[in-house]
């Protein structure tokens, strides 16, 4: 009996022990609970951080507002430019720039209508100056225009990343019905460009000096950019839209092809081969990762803090607006080692993730009741 007895306790201490290491391990891994801060906002698209925990959040219909850090949406900052808002174009994503305490500086892109053809528009990126207040742009200034502009309503593209150079990326959609121009360099549809703070062509740009090519042009054959981020490598990445499948994270690098529209893993609306029909060609790049079927990404964003633990420090966030969650991705020796689906019991359209001041993530909700939340470790 007393063996018997010995022996069950053995067993009993080491189902407890093997429930406590479950537990410790299920806690180290558990989703973050989603906090609302804001709500009520008109498919708000882009989110930038102000000094005392104040947001900048831009919604697509053409309005720009400040969200105080108790969550109330202050009234629609004056000063914005004539904005084509419509379809998937409207006032998009915004960025403070890096020494805004010193000089209240932001920037954003929309989609800029053609003075002379009121159907026509392209993306265009503009500089202002915040008032103290947050009421009013002062010094509004249009430091990149895409061209040419197009009668489109889809992909502006229109994300943008500071460089710690000091250089700005904008990312730059092929307007859907123009996408063989990706692969042209004399227009910028499908591109990614790089410019100055005052919209100047960096002289080591790869296309300064080529005839026939836009200076501006960083990299080319892209169709359509909603997430880019600078990565902890010091690279920019970004990802884009394929068309039915075929979503793509790419690092773009100077001077690159990323073949749209002659390869692809995704097809045409309702079946059918796009370009070449092939997935491979000599001169251009392969993606870093890939999605079949889409999960048409928005908002993108590598953590650098260790607010949610060692496991999740240095993974990569992105928004899925077809299927409603945030992808955390694993990245080992820079290929994606696995995905995780977050927050999909909330089934919301995800449009941008970003890592706040304070190390914890942000989202947008893509919604006519869009909200701005954060996630709680």
């Amino acid at each position: 009996m007393r063996m018997n007895s010995l022996l069950m306790n053995r067993q009993a201490v080491a189902r407890w022990t093997l429930w406590f290491a479950a537990m410790a391990a299920g806690a180290a891994v558990a989703a973050p609970r989603p906090e609302v801060i804001a709500s009520g906002l008109e498919n708000p698209w882009g989110v930038t951080f102000l000094p005392g925990g104040r947001f900048l959040v831009t919604e697509r219909p053409g309005r720009l507002r400040v969200v105080a850090a108790d969550g109330k949406v202050g009234a629609p900052v004056k000063g914005l430019p004539p904005i084509a808002a419509g379809g998937q174009g409207g006032l998009l994503d915004v960025l403070a720039d890096s020494g805004f305490e010193k000089n209240r500086t932001i920037y954003f892109c929309f989609s800029e209508p053609d003075a002379g053809n009121s159907a026509a528009n392209s993306t265009a990126l503009a500089r202002a100056a915040l008032s103290a207040d947050g009421s009013q742009l002062d010094d509004l200034k249009i430091i990149f225009r895409q061209q040419p502009k197009v009668v489109s309503r889809n992909h502006f593209g229109c994300r943008i990343v500071e460089m710690p150079d000091g250089t700005l990326f904008l990312t730059l959609g092929e307007r859907f019905s123009r996408k063989e121009d990706a692969q042209k360099l004399d227009n910028h549809l499908g591109k990614i460009v790089r410019v100055t703070k005052d919209g100047a062509v960096p002289r080591d740009n790869p296309f300064v000096g080529q005839p026939g090519a836009l200076p501006e042009i960083w990299s080319y054959g892209h169709r359509n950019s909603q997430g880019a981020t600078l990565g902890p490598d010091g690279r920019l990445w970004m990802h884009e839209h394929g068309p039915q499948g075929g979503d793509e994270i790419n690092i773009p690098l100077p001077g690159r092809n990323y073949g749209w529209p002659v390869i692809t893993y995704g097809e045409n609306y309702g079946g059918g081969k796009i370009g070449e029909g092939i997935t491979h060609k000599e001169g251009m790049e392969q993606p870093l990762h890939y999605w079949v079927p889409s999960i048409a990404p928005s908002g993108m964003a590598f953590l650098t803090s260790d607010r949610y633990g060692a496991a999740w420090k240095g993974n990569l966030f992105i928004g899925s607006l077809k299927f409603g969650y945030l992808d955390r991705i694993e990245l080992q020796d820079g290929k994606v080692a696995a995905e995780h689906k977050l927050l999909e019991e909330a089934r919301a359209r995800i449009r941008d993730v970003k890592q706040g001041p304070d190390g914890l993530l942000y989202i947008l909700t893509d919604e006519s009741n869009g909200k701005l939340m954060r996630l709680l470790p």
